[in-house]
């Protein structure tokens, strides 16, 4: 009986070491995961439009975004999208009216909340379209929301014909105390309709800054 006593008490013994040693292991790997999950030192973060873009007709993704994901898969850095409370109009036409009269209007539209800080990142790749030959104002409302003095800006932009129209120059004036790089554009057509030549654009604009 004793023998048996001893037995039940063994089997007990490594049962609990088990399944301690199994619990700090899954602790472990959960620690792991939130470590690893946002670790990036570089973000990309993007402001873009779906709906009737120009030459590309109707779209799912914006132009923008897909090339902004090109460059966080490039980098293996964060990847942030910005959004406006208000939703633009669906239509081409009447959203460049929406663009046309918050620029003079000189409106700074109001953002979702962003679920990360770009303050925590020291190198940022800041992505938008070109609208009406500058800056979305929505990319305003970010650069004066946060302080970027220090941080090293590498815009980046798709366009229909304009190239990057002066924007890194006008996004240095926002915020001078950041270094602001030259911007790298790309056209939205090319961006939606001929993605391994995009993606041939992404690399060669990497290497070229040392990425």
């Amino acid at each position: 009986m004793n023998f048996r006593k001893k037995i039940a008490g063994l089997l007990l013994m490594m049962t609990t070491a088990l399944m301690l040693s199994l619990s700090a292991g899954a602790q472990e790997m959960i620690t792991e995961e939130e470590t690893s999950a946002g670790s990036s030192d570089i973000l990309v973060v993007f402001f873009s439009r779906a709906g009737e873009n120009w030459e590309v007709g109707y779209i799912e993704k914006g132009n923008t975004q897909i090339v902004a994901e090109m460059l966080a898969d490039k980098l293996g850095a964060d990847l942030l999208r910005i959004e406006t409370v208000m939703d633009y109009p669906v239509s081409y036409d009447e959203m460049l009216d929406v663009a046309t009269q918050q620029r003079e209007d000189n409106e700074r539209p109001e953002l979702k909340e962003l679920p990360i800080n770009p303050e925590d990142y020291q190198t940022i790749f800041l992505g938008y379209p070109i609208w009406w030959g500058g800056l979305p104002m929505p990319i305003y409302t970010l650069l004066e929301s946060y302080d970027f003095s220090g941080k090293t800006i590498y815009p980046f932009n798709t366009h229909g014909g304009s190239g990057v129209a002066g924007t890194d120059q006008e996004i240095a004036k926002i915020i001078p105390d950041a270094e602001v790089k030259d911007g790298f554009a790309i056209t939205g057509k090319t961006a939606q309709n001929d993605p391994d030549k995009a993606k041939e654009q992404v690399t060669a604009y990497l290497k070229e800054i040392g990425f």
